[in-house]
C-alpha cells in the first residue's frame, strides 16, 4: 500500500470516533430521550408510559447505533496500532487494548435492543416493560465497567513510552487513570437503587458520561498527533 494511503486511512479511521460520538449523542439524548434515565424504583405502570411515550425515539435509536457503532472498530484498531508503536510490534497492551475495545458497540447496542424488545409490541404487558427496562439499565451502566480496562492500558502504555518522541503525551497517560477511576463506579448499580450509585445516580451515570465524552475528545487529538508523528518517521526514513 502507498504509505499517503495508508495514513489517509488511519486519520479516517480517527475521525471515525468522533462519528460515533455523534451518533451515540444523538441516538440516547437526542432520539431515544434515555437521558436522565428513568428513577429505579419507579414502578410497572410508570416505566411502561415512559417507553411507550418513547418508543419510536427508542426503535431509531437502535437502528441509528446499528448504523454507526461499527465505526468504532477502525478508531481501536487504530489505537492499537499507535500503541504498537510503543511496545515494538503486537504485546500485551495493543492486544488487551483491541479485545476490550470489541466490547463498545455490543455494549451500546445489545441494551438498547432489550429496551427495543419491550417497545416492539405496543401494548406489552407492563410487568414485562419493566424486567426488560431493568435489564437494559443494569446491562448498559453496570456491564460499561469493562471498558476501564481499556482505558487503563492506553495510560498505561503512555507511562511506559520511552521513545524520545512519545507516541502519546505523558500528561494523557495519567489523565486516563484518573477517568478510569470515575468510569469504575458504574458496576455498583446491582446494589443500589436509589441515592448517587443506582443507575440514575452522580457516580454512576452524569459524571462517567461526562468522563467518556473528555475521553473521547482528547483521544482523537492525541491518536491524530500520533499518526502524524508516525507519517513523519517513515517519510524520513524513506528519504
Amino acid at each position: 500500500m502507498d504509505e499517503r494511503v495508508k495514513f489517509r486511512l488511519y486519520r479516517l479511521s480517527v475521525w471515525c470516533g468522533a462519528v460515533v460520538m455523534i451518533a451515540f449523542a444523538v441516538a440516547f439524548s437526542g432520539v431515544g430521550n434515555l437521558y436522565p434515565p428513568p428513577s429505579p424504583t419507579a414502578d410497572a405502570q410508570a416505566i411502561a408510559g415512559f417507553l411507550a411515550e418513547n418508543r419510536t425515539g427508542i426503535l431509531s435509536a437502535v437502528v441509528i447505533m446499528g448504523i454507526f457503532a461499527p465505526f468504532f472498530y477502525p478508531f481501536a484498531v487504530v489505537t492499537s496500532l499507535q500503541m504498537c508503536r510503543i511496545e515494538g510490534g503486537w504485546g500485551l497492551l495493543s492486544m488487551v487494548q483491541l479485545t476490550t475495545a470489541v466490547v463498545a458497540p455490543t455494549g451500546w447496542i445489545y441494551p438498547l435492543a432489550v429496551l427495543a424488545t419491550a417497545v416492539y409490541r405496543p401494548g406489552r404487558d407492563p410487568q414485562l416493560m419493566l424486567l426488560l427496562s431493568d435489564q437494559y439499565w443494569l446491562t448498559y451502566v453496570g456491564v460499561a465497567v469493562i471498558f476501564v480496562v481499556n482505558v487503563w492500558v492506553i495510560g498505561l502504555a503512555a507511562l511506559v513510552d520511552r521513545r524520545p518522541e512519545p507516541v502519546f503525551p505523558r500528561w494523557f497517560g495519567y489523565l486516563n487513570f484518573a477517568l478510569g477511576v470515575v468510569l469504575l463506579p458504574g458496576v455498583f448499580v446491582y446494589l443500589f437503587t436509589e441515592g448517587p450509585l443506582a443507575w440514575d445516580g452522580l457516580f454512576t451515570t452524569y459524571l462517567p458520561s461526562a468522563a467518556f465524552l473528555v475521553w473521547k475528545i482528547l483521544m482523537i487529538y492525541v491518536l491524530l498527533r500520533a499518526v502524524n508523528s508516525e507519517e513523519r518517521e517513515a517519510l524520513a526514513k524513506a528519504s
